[in-house]
């Protein structure tokens, strides 16, 4: 941390004191300027306070990018920025030191000299910028040499302007000879001026041409922040070579041609290139530095409104009552500032914000709204379509979506803005991770303790992408999210639950009807019929008694016999109640005995099954009969596994065939399947599907259980 923190002060002071030195040097050319204010003409005082301005807007906007990103094109707009100063500066350093006061101020030709040519590495550290931006690097290394070049051009061009013989003329009505020209060198110096000025041109324009290239192969984040720079680069460089070219042509100081180019030059350079840059910043959200500019603008405004106020209190007032310098109008200044400065603060926040971030809370409000919103109880649907409302308004997204976890896919729970066409469910990758989500430019997990619950997606217009601060808040909002989604989650799942226990209640009361009726059934079509018939012999057998012995002899004998199929079919129906077997000799010798009646190869693992209470044993056995019924029925199985066991306070069951299998999520469970479920379910247990098409089928399933160590 301290090694973070010394490196941010190494980087941080010299970047200030280069604002501090270009802002003082501001400060010194208005100073001058009011002191030599007529010596100035009208267009040289609006050259110079725009020059001032840009001064300023360049070298503020590269402390900026300079203390939040650390990116070297920050640097570049700060020496951009301290030149412009020094240029305002020197203009009207000149302007007293020659007019106003000769000989009050020291060197002021030397200053001239070097300020009448300051330009050449101004607009060539503007052109290197173009080429880094905005990345702070070359877009490849094969740009090396066209950097190079420039800055190699630039240095040499601004050194031989300096030492070039001849005479100057800063402002109207002053001329002189370069005090710093050195005129033996004349010639090869204007010589070697041409050569330096089209070589170092063609390196500007490769600049130029450098962004571009960095356009055309970029994503469409990296060209929404590019263009506009672009535009702006290409038309200061057709203005710059409109203006050599036509001086390098006419070989004089002055031309039609040259005067328009270099207006629009300087135009561009002072609104141009900083809009641009103002436009990745803000728009596109470049270097993430919006919170800073935000304060710098709330910040900026308060002190104007509150000067303004002030000077019209005190200097105003005073001036009105004939008493400026009066102690009460000051007091009264102050209680004024003092009483509206809260409501000034929030307006020029507002209007900060509006300027940073248009017609959207900030990333922190936003937070902080969610926070505040959340904290108030609403119905799981309501905090959903809340909470993606938010998400949406602060990020700018042209649609937001809250994706729910529901088993093993995830379900769009909630959408701003609504629309009636709901999204399908997403499975989750194999791995239990996210899934990609068709036209959703970002997607974030939510997670509560590690456990992934859902996600939270947006969509942004092709043109505006998703910038680092939306990015970080996206995130922060899924990190507050969790709990909310899994209290969303718990009571879906509690409505789901009660809804499934009402339809498996609603099951068990119809198939405790259909099972009465059954047995009703067989007993009106067996048993009672077998008895009715018994009746109907007995009587003809009492009638043949006394008129043919030997005959009523044989009809008591068939009534035996029938006798003995009466009371072997209810003996059958009595064990498909609750088999004799089960309650005297337990589930392993139920399940044995039921075994050996069917006719396919059927292998029973029971072990040492202990015994166990009645319904508990009752459910598994009739489980383990519906599910051998289902395999004799449609599996075609070759061979079959009854597994029964007991595991930690649990009586498991398995029976596995070799059947043809089928895929349950599709077929989904019938009757005879959910029947189970819902015997299983009324104790506390559970029943499980798994198959496969040609690899068969295995039903498993267990419920709490103790051994019963009654007598």
């Amino acid at each position: 941390m301290d090694q973070a923190l010394g490196g941010r002060m190494h980087v941080t002071w010299p970047a200030r004191t280069v604002w501090v030195a270009a802002v003082l040097l501001c400060i010194a050319s208005v100073v001058f300027s009011v002191i030599a204010w007529s010596e100035f003409a009208t267009d040289d005082l609006v050259f110079n306070s725009l020059g001032i301005f840009s001064s300023l807007l360049y070298a503020t906007i590269g402390l900026l990018i300079t203390l939040r990103a650390r990116n070297a094109i920050g640097w570049i707009l700060m020496f951009a920025g301290l030149a412009l100063a020094f240029v305002a500066f020197g203009t009207t350093y000149v302007a007293v030191g020659l007019l106003t006061s000769p000989g009050s101020l020291p060197a002021p030709r030397e200053v001239a000299a070097v300020t009448q040519v300051l330009w050449v590495p101004t607009m060539v550290s503007l052109a290197a910028m173009v080429l880094l931006f905005p990345t702070g690097s070359l877009p490849s290394p094969r740009w090396r040499p066209v950097l190079w070049t420039a800055i190699a051009g630039a240095a040499v061009g601004f050194l031989l302007l300096v030492v070039n013989p001849g005479r100057l003329e800063p402002d109207k009505g002053i001329t002189f000879q370069n005090p710093l020209g050195i005129q033996s060198l004349r010639g090869l110096i204007s010589t070697t001026l041409v050569g330096v000025a089209w070589v170092t041109s063609l390196a500007v324009a490769g600049c130029i041409i450098g962004l571009v290239v960095r356009y055309r192969r970029g994503d469409a984040e990296l060209r929404q922040q590019v263009k506009w720079l672009a535009f702006a680069a290409a038309g200061a460089g057709a203005g710059l070579l409109f203006t050599l070219g036509s001086l390098l042509a006419c070989h004089c100081d002055n031309s039609v041609v040259a005067n328009v180019g270099w207006l629009a030059f300087f135009l561009i350079l002072i609104f141009g290139i900083p809009g641009a840059i103002a436009i990745a910043v803000l728009k596109y959200r470049l270097y993430d530095i919006d919170v800073i500019i935000s304060k710098a603008v709330l910040y900026g405004v308060l002190a104007a409104i509150l000067t303004g106020v002030y000077v019209a209190i005190v200097i105003g007032v005073g001036t009105a009552v004939g008493s400026r310098g009066n102690s009460f109008l000051t007091i009264v200044a102050a209680v004024v500032i003092a009483l509206v400065f809260q409501p000034l603060r929030q307006v020029a926040g507002r209007f900060a914000n509006r300027i940073v971030y248009g017609r959207r809370a900030t990333p922190y409000e936003v937070l902080s709204h969610f926070s505040e919103r959340m904290a108030d109880t609403y119905a799981a649907d309501d905090v959903l379509q809340r909470m993606t409302r938010i998400l949406a308004e602060g990020t700018g997204a042209s649609k937001a979506e809250t994706w729910l976890r529901i088993g093993d896919e995830l379900r769009p729970s909630a959408a701003w803005p609504q629309h009636d066409d709901a999204d399908s469910p997403v499975p989750l990758e194999a791995n239990g991770e996210l899934p990609a989500l068709n036209g959703a430019t970002r997607v974030v997990p939510v997670r509560h303790h590690g456990e992934l619950l859902g996600a939270l997606s947006v969509v942004k217009p092709p043109n505006e992408p998703l910038s680092p601060t939306e990015d970080k808040l996206l995130n922060d909002l899924a990190s507050q999210a969790g709990l909310v989604l899994r209290n969303v989650r718990l009571t879906a799942e509690l409505e789901s639950n009660l809804k499934e226990l009402r339809a498996s209640r609603q099951r068990l009361v119809r198939a405790q009807d259909e099972e009465r009726h059954r047995l009703e059934r067989n007993l009106h079509d067996g048993a009672q019929q077998q008895l009715v018939a018994l009746s109907v012999k007995e009587r003809l057998a009492e009638g043949l008694i006394e008129r043919d012995p030997q005959k009523a002899k044989e009809m008591l004998a068939a009534i035996q016999a029938d006798t003995v199929d009466a009371i072997e079919t209810l003996r059958d129906f009595a064990r498909g109640i609750y088999p004799p077997v089960l309650a005297d000799k337990g589930l392993s010798a139920a399940l044995d005995a039921q075994i050996r009646k069917t006719t396919l190869p059927v292998e029973l693992r029971a072990g040492a099954v202990g015994r166990y209470a009645r319904e508990v044993e009752a459910a598994v056995y009739f489980c383990c009969l519906e599910a051998l019924q289902n395999v004799s029925k449609h599996a075609g199985a070759r061979s079959i596994v009854v597994h029964v066991s007991s595991d930690d306070g649990r009586l498991v069951f398995s029976v596995a065939d070799d059947g043809a299998g089928f895929e349950p999520k599709r077929s989904g469970m019938g009757s005879g399947l959910q029947g189970m479920k819902d015997r299983l379910a009324a104790l506390g247990g559970d029943l499980e599907v798994s198959s496969e098409p040609g690899r068969g089928t295995t039903v498993s399933g267990w419920v709490p259980a103790t051994p019963d160590r009654s007598p």
